[in-house]
Order: C-alpha cells, then sequence, then structure tokens
C-alpha cells in the first residue's frame, strides 16, 4: 500500500472522510452544530472541490467533546474555549513528559 491508496486513508485521523451530515449524525448533532463550532473556530473543516465542509476523526473527536459541555449547559463559546484549552493542556504535558525522560544510565556520573 501507498500513501495514496484509499485504503491507507482509513487509519489517518486527519483524513476529512466525513460530510457535514455524516458527522452531525455520528455526533447525534445538528449540522448547525457544526457550523456553530466552525464559526466559534474550534475546528475547521476542509472542503471537497465542491465546496462542502469535510471531517476528520480528530475533529468529530473534538466536536465530541464541545457537545458534552453543551449539553451540560455551557454556552457554545466557552464550551469551544474549554476544549481549546484542554487540548493545548495536553499537548504542554506531551511536551514536558518528553522533557523528562531519561536519556542516559540512571544514576550520578562515574568520577
Amino acid at each position: 500500500m501507498t500513501a495514496d491508496d484509499p485504503v491507507s486513508r482509513l487509519d489517518d485521523d486527519d483524513y476529512p472522510a466525513y460530510t457535514m451530515g455524516r458527522a452531525a449524525e455520528m455526533l447525534g448533532t445538528t449540522q448547525s452544530f457544526l457550523r456553530a463550532i466552525g464559526e466559534a473556530r474550534l475546528i475547521t473543516p476542509l472542503r471537497s472541490p465542491g465546496g462542502h465542509r469535510r471531517y476528520s476523526r480528530y475533529q468529530l473527536r473534538i466536536a465530541a467533546r464541545a457537545r458534552e459541555l453543551v449539553d451540560q449547559g455551557t454556552p457554545i463559546d466557552a464550551a469551544c474555549r474549554i476544549v481549546i484549552l484542554e487540548d493545548q493542556l495536553q499537548e504542554a504535558q506531551r511536551i514536558n513528559a518528553e522533557h523528562h525522560r531519561p536519556t542516559g544510565p540512571s544514576g550520578p556520573p562515574a568520577v
């Protein structure tokens, strides 16, 4: 399989495989909700050659988290900001963990 093989795209979290209608159906929400979180700049769907919005699995996970918050009563703009901050925190924690990994043998250097 090559990178251009359609089958290899099935494993790609960032591949924009889902139409707006399918994404809304999968999330159990409306297309207007997806447009609203797009306007709030939580996610930016890619566009098909015909101009239709296309969503990746990663974007659907982000949208699902925003929907959870909205369902709990959080205003949509606040929900989007929370999800952005959670994503930034997770990335900072990942980077921090990388910097604190031991790189050599443990213990003090030999004298």
